[in-house]
């Protein structure tokens, strides 16, 4: 028992022996060092592979077609998709860009997509809503609604001050057409004199 002890109490005492040693201690040192060099390249090779302070300023899209998009966004190491046309808007080239996102300006990372959407080839059809024997303060507020623009306004001998017919280019217009939305319709309206003459008698 008494040499159990002996050699237990012999080796704590070279262990600290060793622990104070400067052996021990020039070892301990390398070691955290060494810690620190591989955390260090770690962290730079980590950043590296993700960009993780990259960022690329998205440029401004508005009124390109789509080659020059493809040729400015692989540029700066961006992609896009084309999402469904808006509304057709005449201040923009036919196909070209008129909404993005993210928003020219923005600050995103490499290979970020960027969605675009496309201007149209013109305004849609809109079907001419039935408006005929309705009055004309009645009449206008609705195609215009519907985004037409009223033309000429002819008065025709009539008892009553409905409208009477819908014109396009000088052409007789059905309601129900399919006719390009902001296009121009002419109204054909009763004077409501017939109905004052009777009266009168």
């Amino acid at each position: 028992m008494r040499v159990f002890m002996n050699a237990v109490i012999n080796f704590f005492k070279g262990l600290f022996k060793f622990v104070y040693s400067k052996i021990f201690l020039i070892q301990l040192v390398i070691a955290i060092a060494m810690v620190v060099i591989l955390s260090y390249v770690a962290l730079e090779w980590l950043e590296s592979t993700t960009n993780h302070h990259q960022r690329i300023v998205v440029p401004s899209l508005s009124k390109k077609n789509l080659d020059e998009v493809e040729k400015i966004l692989t540029e700066k190491d961006l992609r896009f998709e084309v999402q469904d046309s808006a509304n057709f808007n005449p201040d923009y080239p036919r196909y070209s860009v008129i909404e993005q996102n993210p928003s020219a300006g923005s600050e995103v990372k490499e290979n970020r997509k960027i969605y675009v959407t496309l201007n149209p080839s013109g305004y849609r059809k809109i079907e001419v809503p039935n408006v005929v024997l309705q009055t004309r303060r009645q009449a206008e507020p609705k195609l215009i609604a519907l985004g037409f623009k009223i033309g000429t306004v002819t008065y025709k001998p009539n008892m009553s001050d409905q409208v009477l017919e819908l014109r396009h280019n000088g052409k007789n217009l059905k309601p129900g057409t399919m006719l390009m939305k902001t296009s121009t319709i002419d109204l054909v309206v009763g004077d409501g004199k017939g109905l004052k003459l009777n009266l009168s008698n």
